[in-house]
């Protein structure tokens, strides 16, 4: 027969062996855990360069602008013209996770030549949507990252006319 003691005793040991196997059940839980996948790598592609368009320079130069919306404005004694030539932003097509933080650096200045000598100092300006953004689309629905630009004119005799060319880096970093 058992005492009242003994009962106690009893009851006592089952409920610490009772509370040792939950926290060891806790302490495996959580060690359990995994870590998770890393990011998936950005992709970036260009969908449209960057284009000034056809100006008339005057004898001193200015800059042309290029705002990421698309609109087109200048400075100095530059006249802008319709010549057929387009003028419009660069598009880069972004695919990230959902989430992401993007930022966008943009390169230094770079020198555009000219099929008749010369060159331009091209100046890479805003984008849409600013940097840093949040990407919000699935990766395969793209976010379209315009970038505008400024391109500084001088006279017709630093830059004769004809057409410039050259290549500028951005470099889009996912965190």
């Amino acid at each position: 027969m058992m005492t009242s003691n003994s009962l106690y005793k009893s009851v006592n040991a089952t409920t610490i062996r009772l509370i040792l196997s939950c926290m060891v059940l806790i302490l495996l839980s959580i060690s359990a855990s995994a870590q998770e996948n890393p990011p998936r790598p950005l992709q970036v592609s260009t969908f449209q360069n960057l284009s000034f368009g056809a100006i008339i320079q005057g004898t001193t130069g200015g800059k042309i602008i290029i705002d990421p919306e698309g609109s087109r404005s200048v400075t100095g004694d530059i006249i802008p013209v319709n010549m057929g030539y387009s003028y419009y932003p660069a598009i880069f097509e972004i695919r990230a996770l959902p989430g992401a933080l993007i930022n966008i650096v943009n390169g230094p200045d770079v020198l555009l030549n000219g099929n008749n000598g010369g060159t331009l100092l091209l100046h890479i300006g805003n984008s849409i949507p600013n940097s840093p953004f949040i990407n919000t689309r699935n990766p395969a629905s793209p976010i379209q990252v315009r970038i505008g630009g400024t391109l500084t004119v001088g006279n017709s005799i630093a830059n004769p006319a004809g057409n410039y060319i050259g290549y500028f880096t951005v470099t889009f970093a996912q965190q």
